[in-house]
């Protein structure tokens, strides 16, 4: 009969990604049915209520270990071992770092990466602008109000705020949050959409062409509460850069006002702008776009057909998706179905994004029924799961549903592309590297 134990190290600070692989490793050991190794927000509190812990007092300063197993203390040094595992190496730096954004901008920074708590992300990011530095906020729960003060102060400062909820930046070749290996080249995009932006990018690289810079605005930038003021100088950014030969703009439909003052300011720059703006093109067609404006051919876009597709007759797509846009365009192409975004803030409060954590979406495979037709996104890259085959696939191959998936990724990728594209057909799914085919695919098949 298993048994239940709750432990809590006062004081003990891991990242939270770190947790959730400790956590994902002790649930899969042999006799463990529930394992959670995490901090002591009250979040994860209620959580651990939930699920039917006894749940000693902590704070949220405090670590918790929770396992249910057939042997407790076996999982809970394994635990331990892990936690020891990831500790910083003796052998590191022992000089103070910087307390604070501010103190930190003192220090010869060019760039600030604000990735805390939503309601604590406001505070940090104007430290940066103040200090006259730009600014990539990771963070998402941040209220529109603070966004718009921040981005007006930045025109004050001449800086760049990039988000709140910003996934994906590079900066001259280097990447920030979720971002995918690519080579440099001619195009420049400002995106309003991480997700967006990557599946543009990683077919551009398939066609053998690189990037300058990717400068992620935040989904909200270009609403009629924030007037499209990142994007604006992104473009004017990208415009002045010698690097940058094409723009391209990638955004859910944007506030009609805002779309108005944007083509105005495209009008006037020098560089040319390709406007990548759902529903009036797809991700795909803009990479094209994009291809054919600089004179290039535009590729076969790799795909891996089912092993076996499943004999059922197919009635309902259900989207279960990690990127906000990929899922908002894979609805628009696929005319019908029920589609989730999982990478949204109501489910990622609490807990690591879809592209790292696969929980929710494991959960949603289960509930999918013979008749449905599951339709999801991979993304792959840095940042994102080192493995995310390792642990869906066995998800799609358990679950009676159709599933196709589109896989965006790179061939300099860590995950190595055509290793999961392979898992995830042995495992009966269909596989796209562009997500409009993907959408296409699955509305065929109803």
């Amino acid at each position: 009969m298993s048994g239940d134990a709750v432990l809590v190290r006062k004081g003990t600070y891991h990242d939270s990604v770190a947790l959730m692989r400790i956590s994902r490793a002790l649930t899969e050991m042999s006799g463990v049915e529930v394992a959670m190794v995490a901090m002591a927000t009250e979040l994860n509190l209620g959580i651990l209520r939930d699920l039917g812990f006894a749940v000693p007092a902590a704070d949220p300063g405090d670590l918790l270990i929770a396992v249910r197993a057939h042997d407790t203390r076996a999982a809970v040094e394994e635990a331990d071992r892990r936690l020891t595992a990831v500790q910083p190496s003796e052998s590191a730096p022992t000089d103070q770092p910087p307390l604070t954004t501010r103190s930190a901008a003192r220090t010869g920074a060019d760039l600030v990466l604000v990735s805390t708590p939503g309601e604590y992300a406001f505070a940090e990011a104007q430290d940066a602008v103040q200090a006259g530095l730009p600014v990539m906020i990771f963070s998402d729960g941040v209220p529109v109000a603070q966004e718009r003060r921040l981005k007006e102060l930045a025109e004050t400062r001449d800086v760049l705020v990039m988000g709140p909820d910003c996934g994906t930046a590079v900066i001259g070749g280097v990447g920030l949050g979720f971002a995918n290996v690519l080579g440099p080249g001619p195009v420049g995009v400002v995106a309003a959409s991480g997700t967006g932006a990557q599946q543009v990018t990683c077919l551009l690289d398939w066609a053998g062409t690189g990037v300058s810079h990717v400068l992620g605005v935040g989904g909200r930038d270009l609403s009629a509460e924030v007037g499209g003021l990142s994007t604006l100088r992104a473009l004017r950014m990208l415009d002045e850069d010698p690097a940058t030969e094409l723009i391209v703009l990638i955004s859910k439909p944007p506030s009609p006002e805002v779309a108005r003052t944007v083509q105005d300011s495209v009008a006037r720059l020098r560089t040319p702008v390709l406007l990548a703006l759902l529903p009036e093109i797809d991700l795909t067609e803009a990479a094209e776009r994009a291809l054919r404006a600089l004179g290039r051919p535009v590729p076969e876009w790799p795909s891996w057909p089912a092993w076996s597709g499943k004999r059922s007759r197919v009635k309902t797509i259900k989207g279960v998706y990690s990127g906000g846009t990929l899922s908002a365009e894979a609805a628009l192409v696929a005319r019908q179905g029920d589609f989730v975004d999982y990478g949204d803030d109501a489910y990622t409060r609490g807990r690591a994004h879809p592209m790292i954590d696969p929980t929710l979406r494991v959960e949603a495979l289960s509930r999918a029924h013979e008749s449905d037709l599951v339709l999801m996104d991979v993304v792959l890259g840095h940042g994102a799961d080192p493995d995310p085959a390792a642990s869906l696939a066995h998800a799609v191959a358990r679950t009676p549903a159709t599933v196709v998936i589109a896989l965006i990724g790179t061939e300099g990728d860590p995950q190595d592309l055509h290793r999961q594209a392979a898992a995830f057909r042995g495992a009966g799914a269909a596989v796209f590297t562009s997500n409009a085919q993907a959408a296409r695919h699955a509305r065929s098949l109803l």
